[in-house]
This record gives C-alpha cells, structure tokens and sequence, in this order.
C-alpha cells in the first residue's frame, strides 16, 4: 500500500530543509501547509515565543471515522542537531545520506515523513482509523524545550508512539531518568612561574574529584558522565574557576539520586583535601553544585493495551516485533508525565548525530505499514 516514490520524494524534500534547534520556521511552515492538505485540523501553540524559536509545537488533529474512540497520539521533533545548514540528501542503493558534510537529517525526520505517508496511505484508500493527534515539537535536541513549554490541556490523547530511535519493528518501553549537573570550583589565582605557592588550583581539585568518580556504565539501569570542562586564563597563571557539566541516567530513581551524591560528594571531598595555608590564612577551592531534573523516567508495563496494539499490527503484517528499554531521553519522557501512555517506536533512522547518519528507504517503509495497520486497529 505504501508508496514507495512519494515516501521517497517527501523525505528527500524535508531532509533538505535547514531545521536546526530554535531555527524551524521554514519547516514548520511546510508542515502546516502538508498537513492541512491532509485533511487536519492544524494549531500552532505559543512555546516558541516562550523558548525563543522560529515555531512553536504543532498540534494537528484528524477526526477519524469514529468520533467515539480516544484518538491515539503520534510524536516527532521538527529540529535536528548540527552541522544542519544546507543538506543536501543523496540516494544512492536505496539508502539515504548527507553529502557528508551535514547531518542528514533523518533524526527526525524519517519519522515525520513515515507519518506523512501513513495518513496518506489512510486517505487514499479510505481505510477507516479512530481519531488521531499529531504533535510535531521544536527544541527537542536542545533539552526537549519545545515539549516542557507545551501545554497538556491541548491534547486529547491518553495514549501515544513517539517515533524518533533507531530499529525497525522495535518498540521501547521503557527510558531513563535523567540529572542534568554542574559545577563551579573556586580557587585562587597566583602566578605559576613566580609565586605558584600563592594559588589554589581550581582545575587540579575538579581532576581529583572526577578522577574518584564511578563514571560510564555503572550498571544495567545507570549511566554517568562529565561532559565538559572549561576553565583557566593563560598557562602562566594557577587557575582559579573551572565549570565541570555532566549527567546522570537510571531506569531507577533510587540509583540516580545516589550517582548524583556520589559525584557531588567527590567534588567536595577533593576540595576539602587540597586545603593549605596561604599567608596565614586557610584556603580552600570553594564547590557550588546545581543539579536539575532534565526528565522524568518512562515506564510502561509490557502487557499494556497500547503495546499489545503495536504487538497485534506486527503479527498482522507477519513480523517479530522487539521490545526493549532505551538509553535515552526523548519528547515521550515529558508526554508520559502528562498521563499520556508512551513508548517509542523505531524509525529505521541510523547513525544519528553524526555526518554518517543514514535511513534506508525499505525501512522507512516497513516503519509506515507498520503504522498503517496501528492506526487502523486503534
């Protein structure tokens, strides 16, 4: 049912539009217009002027051929990461990628185009559906601004797939929680080839605090890391501030609040180690720690209706369907918050944030019949 040529020429067109985060205007406006063509009703909500996008998140709304039934949500994000200007998409085996400059775009844009085809392939032929909603989000790559400054009272949906991870006929339930963390060490400066006795390096405390961490895979549910690092004027000077930022994953709350102390704890303990005297005086690299939720975790039972939905399309079409818990964070951590039910399906897309980033066309395909039958059972 799906067609192949104009999935193919829809995504070559979306991939080759510059949607970089808080620059999605001009694919934003694409979409209302594609979407209305479509048979929605298409709003615009007002977190782009609250985040300072282009756009803010669009809603679009299908009536469906029973008004009775929940309508079922479909998720996806209109930025993309960077290097995102000018893309031009190749096809080539019946793969696409980049020019190998840019990404190319398929995060999350295959998903986008999947859905656009799906509903085409529901129109086209007059397969009856229940009522569908479509949120298409700005800013997700950036900390998933667009769907935090998204009003919940706007969707009907109980339910709902986010597609936007890699795989074919895979399906998540489940994702991490997550701390976003940083931290500011204070020491004293002096001068490091005359008086290197005067200072208190900020930059030698953070390292023998990072150094004591437990960082990467500390388990099957938890994961930490120190991302960034940034301090010190010139060579000649002992530095006085560094800015450590990182994070902390768990699929268990408990984990991620002892991760999270645990890397706060080793900061303040190498910090209390390098006290010295200095003229007289006690000196010691002062630590302030932020830690800020960046999203909640995901969790659905695998025996929900709505995987057994996803599980009764599968077997439909003949196919083994994977579910699996995911390591990352995405619009549906925020939507499952809501009280909407969540989880997210595979898009085929691979490769993702980088310039090698690909998505073959059958994938796509198998993703968009998939959907087809889902929205028809639902």
């Amino acid at each position: 049912m799906v067609n192949r040529q104009r999935l193919a020429r829809e995504f070559r067109h979306l991939a080759g539009l510059s949607s970089p985060a808080f620059g999605e205007g001009e694919i934003s406006r694409y979409l209302q217009q594609r979407l209305r063509a479509l048979g929605a009703t298409v709003m615009m909500d007002d977190a782009g002027e609250r985040i300072g996008s282009q756009s803010g998140n669009l809603i679009a709304s299908f009536a469906g051929d029973n008004g009775n039934l929940d309508p079922l949500l479909l998720a996806v994000h209109m930025d993309t990461v960077g290097p995102a200007e000018n893309v031009q998409p190749v096809f080539r085996a019946g793969v696409f990628t980049s020019s190998g400059h840019t990404v190319l775009g398929a995060d999350d844009k295959a998903g986008i185009a999947e859905i656009i085809e799906a509903l085409e392939v529901l129109r086209e032929r007059q397969i009856p559906h229940g009522p569908i909603e479509v949120l298409m989000t700005v800013c997700e790559e950036v900390g998933l601004l667009g769907v935090k400054h998204l009003d919940s009272a706007l969707l009907r949906s109980r339910r709902g797939l986010a597609l936007d991870t890699t795989g074919v006929d895979r399906l998540i339930t489940a994702a991490p929680a997550a701390n976003k963390m940083r931290f500011t060490l204070v020491g004293r400066e002096a001068h490091a080839g005359i008086a290197p006795e005067q200072g208190l390096s900020a930059i030698a405390v953070a390292a023998r605090g990072v150094a004591a961490m437990r960082l990467g895979r500390i388990d099957f549910e938890t994961t930490a890391n120190i991302g960034t690092f940034h301090g010190g004027e010139a060579t000649n000077i002992v530095p006085g501030r560094v800015v450590l930022e990182g994070e902390v994953r768990s699929h268990d709350e408990g984990k991620l609040a002892v991760q999270t102390a645990h890397m706060v704890t080793c900061l303040e303990q190498a910090a209390r180690e390098s006290a010295c005297v200095i003229d007289g005086r006690q000196v010691e690299v002062a630590v302030q720690s932020e830690v800020v939720s960046d999203y909640p975790r995901l969790a659905m039972d695998v025996d929900a209706a709505l995987v057994r939905l996803v599980q009764q399309a599968s077997a439909n079409l003949g196919r083994p369907l994977q579910i699996c818990a995911g390591g990352g964070g995405s619009d549906a951590n925020i939507l499952g918050s809501f009280g909407i039910e969540m989880a997210i399906l595979g898009t085929g897309m691979t490769k993702v944030h980088t310039t090698e980033e690909s998505v073959s066309l059958e994938d796509m395909v198998r993703v968009t019949e998939l959907l087809v039958e889902v929205l028809r059972l639902a």
